[in-house]
């Protein structure tokens, strides 16, 4: 099971990569960062590790300059979207 800071360090990544090209901003889908590290995020109902990654998205989108693409009405799913401003503050 992925841990917290498995996520942390792969968005960390996407956002220096994104920074590094000097592009505006990068929209983070969590159901592509489940799958970038190799996972795939569980059926409804099921163990998973989807409410730690949303967590993590939604920790580094209160730092601010980012806002919510897409999100169902529950919040912590693979379709969570957020578009982070770059450079972060």
């Amino acid at each position: 099971m992925l841990s917290a800071d498995d996520f942390r360090h792969e968005l960390d990544a996407q956002i220096d990569r994104a920074t590094r090209q000097g592009r505006p901003h990068i929209e983070v889908n969590a159901g592509e960062l489940h799958r970038t590290l190799g996972g795939y995020p569980a059926k409804a109902g099921e163990n998973h590790s989807m409410p730690l990654c949303c967590s993590v998205m939604r920790v580094e989108q209160r730092r601010g300059n980012a806002e919510i693409v897409f999100e169902t009405p529950s919040g912590n799913a693979a379709s969570l979207t957020i578009r982070y401003g770059l450079p972060r503050p």
